[in-house]
């Protein structure tokens, strides 16, 4: 059964967020992780034999303050997101003429000239 673990983790910039995504992917059991929540300081964690009290701890040890907001899991969502991107299905054609111009070399024909041989005895052509 999947579950979804979200963590609220106190972040300073860029390279702490790095840093907790490292850390929570290499979490055994984890499947995807991402940031969520209004300033994207919650770290939500979706996977099957989550433990979210060493994950806590790891991200306690290594970032900062981090606090375990809930455990769930996340079977019924992920099935409400699929029936609604079923409902919402539309079908863009492109444009039959959507690039008038032809890009690439240009086309130049080819002229053809007859060769002319002569029948010269001499080897030396300057006298």
């Amino acid at each position: 059964m999947k579950q979804k673990v979200v963590i609220k983790v106190a972040m300073n910039g860029n390279k702490s967020r790095s840093k907790v995504l490292k850390i929570a992917v290499g979490a055994p059991g984890v499947q995807s992780a991402g940031f969520t929540g209004k300033e994207l300081d919650q770290l939500e964690v979706v996977g099957e034999g989550i433990d979210a009290a060493v994950l806590t701890s790891l991200l306690r040890k290594n970032v900062g303050p981090a606090d375990l907001i809930s455990v769930g899991s996340a079977e019924k969502k992920e099935e409400k997101k699929e029936e609604k991107k079923e409902e919402k299905k539309i079908e863009i054609f492109p444009a039959a003429n959507s690039y008038p111009y032809q890009f690439g070399a240009p086309y130049y024909p080819i002229q053809h000239y007859p060769v002319v041989y002569t029948n010269q005895t001499d080897p030396c052509s300057i006298m």
